[in-house]
């Protein structure tokens, strides 16, 4: 089984306009809402790509209630722990379609905060987690829980042969390293944030990649946007993957698309690493060609025409 966590999950009200005008009355072309959180993102793509999981996580109030119902609407497992105060985040994001270049701004809420009692119910989930499972720890920590959050989860499922990937920035990705994680998924900002200087080539991102496994992580997945992706493996070899070529529709949810196609491709012990990375890179492009999470379809249009670009 594949859990994923997201300690924050929201409802994204996605507002779409053909011009913004600041300071005055803006009408929207269409909007909805569409339940997000890195982790529930990865659950999304997973799920079209006919893997099960489960999300755990932290949820509340009636917007709980229409995160849940979309996730189990989709055939998503649910183990959230339900808090007693407040209710979960709703984040806005604006996307103004009215010039050549489509652009999106984000208003993101701080959600609920979360007591210790609702803490020891999530590691006693966690504790349900058997030898063979994987565990996607994805998204930023709130302000409410430790920096380190993800670190104590790692520390509690030792001994425990759990397939952990971790996806995060900061304190919280830094912390987890020396507990040798699985798979590390990052990008060429928060690379050069940990290193000081943002790489400029694959040759210097592969250095980095260098530097975190020797900090303990394993496997390493790092997405480049419009330069592809890299994926340095556990026995020092690389494999890179260019992007998918398209009109970009959307940002949102291409990291985490790419880590559940790599995920869907990596999981088997007799893996295709490259197969892994052609199937996250075109989740991921495609879902950036798209209003969301990209369906199945499109991915796999997108894997044929990269099969083809390398053959």
């Amino acid at each position: 089984m594949v859990y994923t966590l997201t300690l924050n999950p929201a409802l994204d009200h996605i507002i779409y306009l053909s011009e913004m005008k600041e300071g005055g009355l803006n009408r929207t072309s269409r909007e909805f809402l569409e339940v997000g959180g890195k982790g529930i993102n990865v659950s999304l793509e997973l799920a079209e790509l006919d893997i099960k999981s489960r999300a755990l996580g932290f949820v509340a109030g009636f917007t709980g209630y229409e995160i849940e119902r979309q996730l189990q609407e989709r055939g998503i497992e649910t183990d959230f722990v339900w808090l007693e105060n407040g209710i979960s985040r709703i984040n806005v994001k604006l996307k103004n379609y009215g010039s050549e270049k489509i652009t999106e701004t984000s208003l993101n809420s701080d959600g609920p905060d979360i007591p210790d009692a609702a803490l020891i119910q999530l590691f006693t989930k966690l504790g349900a987690i058997s030898d063979g499972d994987t565990l996607v720890l994805s998204g930023s920590v709130p302000s409410s829980l430790p920096n380190d959050i993800y670190a104590q989860i790692l520390e509690y499922l030792t001994g425990k042969s759990v397939k952990i990937v971790v996806d995060t920035q900061g304190e919280a990705l830094a912390s987890t390293l020396v507990y040798r994680p699985f798979l590390i998924k990052i990008d060429l900002d928060e690379l050069g944030r940990m290193f000081g200087e943002r790489p400029a080539s694959m040759l210097e991102a592969a250095a980095c990649a260098s530097n975190l496994r020797e900090m303990g992580a394993g496997n390493i997945l790092i997405s480049m946007a419009e330069d592809g992706a890299l994926f340095l493996d556990e026995n020092g070899g690389s494999h890179y993957c260019a992007a998918c070529k398209g009109k970009v529709r959307n940002t949102m949810g291409t990291g985490d698309a790419m880590l559940a196609g790599f995920l869907s491709g990596a999981l088997d012990d007799d893996t295709d690493m490259d197969y892994a990375l052609l199937l996250g890179t075109a989740a991921s492009g495609a879902t950036a060609f798209s209003d969301g999470i990209a369906k199945k379809d499109e991915i796999l249009d997108q894997m044929k025409i990269l099969m083809k670009g390398n053959a």
